[in-house]
């Protein structure tokens, strides 16, 4: 029995050994074809076409992160919708109401952050 078992993941152990090596592949042909002819404009940093003026290491404000989680947050709701919209006909009144509460909570999650301020950037 154990052997059947083992015999039925074998396929998709193959699959990623062979995905492995192609990726490794690739990588390993890059750097031994690729031009290695490195000169003072390639090996500079470049930030916005001027000279970096910091440490690579600054702290950043902690809203920033906040703003980009929110982004995150309402990017990744949002894109529930366009599975929702295919399958309407199949999914009937139910689903129609079950979107309109996932859509009223997105609503008043947003309005809370708005007035706690969190979208704001000082």
């Amino acid at each position: 029995m154990l052997n059947t078992m083992l015999g039925n993941y074998f396929p998709v152990l193959l699959f990623i050994l062979i995905g492995l090596a192609i990726g490794v592949l690739c990588m390993l042909a890059g750097w031994f074809l690729a031009p290695n002819k490195p000169d003072a404009e390639k090996l500079s940093s470049y930030e916005c076409g001027f000279d970096a003026f910091e440490d690579a290491r600054m702290k950043f404000d902690v809203r920033y992160y906040l703003i980009a989680i929110l982004f995150i947050l309402f990017d990744l709701e949002i894109a529930f919708l366009f599975p929702w919209a295919v399958v309407l006909k199949e999914i009937g009144l139910f689903g129609f109401v079950a979107m309109l509460v996932f859509l009223g909570l997105l609503v008043v999650g947003f309005i809370y952050e708005w007035f706690k301020g969190a979208l704001e950037w000082d």
